[in-house]
């Protein structure tokens, strides 16, 4: 746990209450089911930016990502098998991902075609590999939450909402496109400016001193960013 995981952001909140505030990349899907969501999220000064989304719905940083399910939704696609590729993806692309599960939870118990310990195993089964849950009763706690995490990982840890592919390897050039989106802030379309000006990936690696100079929208922040993972000395 860094030393900024604190309550300490959040009893600040007023007096940041007009400082900067936060970028949500919602899926342009959700933002038309969720319509309620994305209007609470505006009216908190939350920039919005829609857009389409490979999976998740909410994209809070380059290593965090959001899934949104009603507890129906979810109790229905607890018998497609999809649910859990889907959001094992998710976790590999953005490594502190998690699913909100909105509504009355108590309802699994009302219904007829599924065992409730079936919606206990299958959210076990979920934190166990490294899943978090969190659970809301309404749209309006949707909206705190996804406020608060933002500015968490934003305002606090400093981080950048980006859009990563998850494209399969289907060419040589999408291999390369994905691996140097996968690099910290950098996300697609910076990566591939950067294989329009280097050419190659390895070039790029070589040249990424340069890459704040000769790279629009790559600027110290991020080019210093790669470099620190690019220099790091791995510790298991």
């Amino acid at each position: 746990m860094s030393g900024t995981e604190t309550l300490l952001p959040y009893l600040k909140e007023k007096k940041l209450a007009n400082q900067e505030q936060p970028t949500i990349i919602v899926d342009s899907r959700e933002a038309n089911t969720g319509a309620k969501i994305v209007k609470g999220l505006i009216e908190r000064g939350v920039n919005v930016r829609n857009e389409p989304l490979e999976k998740g719905d909410y994209v809070l940083s380059d290593v965090c990502a959001v899934e949104r399910k009603t507890v129906k939704d979810f109790v229905y696609t607890l018998t497609h098998r999809f649910l859990f590729e889907q959001l094992f993806r998710l976790k590999e692309v953005y490594p502190k991902s998690l699913i909100l599960l909105e509504g009355y939870l108590p309802v699994i118990y009302k219904y007829s075609r599924i065992q409730p310990a079936a919606v206990w195993g299958a959210m076990f089964s979920l934190a166990r590999n490294g899943i978090p849950i969190v659970t809301t009763t309404s749209y309006k706690e949707t909206v705190d939450f996804l406020y608060v995490a933002a500015r968490q990982e934003q305002i606090v840890e400093k981080r950048t909402p980006t859009v990563h592919p998850f494209k399969n390897y289907d060419s040589t050039t999408d291999a390369q496109i994905y691996f140097l989106a996968s690099l910290p802030n950098v996300g697609r379309e910076k990566a591939m400016a950067i294989l329009k000006f280097y050419q190659t990936p390895l070039n790029a690696l070589i040249n990424v001193d340069n890459w704040s100079e000769t790279v629009y929208g790559l600027g110290p922040v991020i080019s210093n960013r790669v470099k620190e993972v690019l220099r790091t000395p791995f510790k298991e």
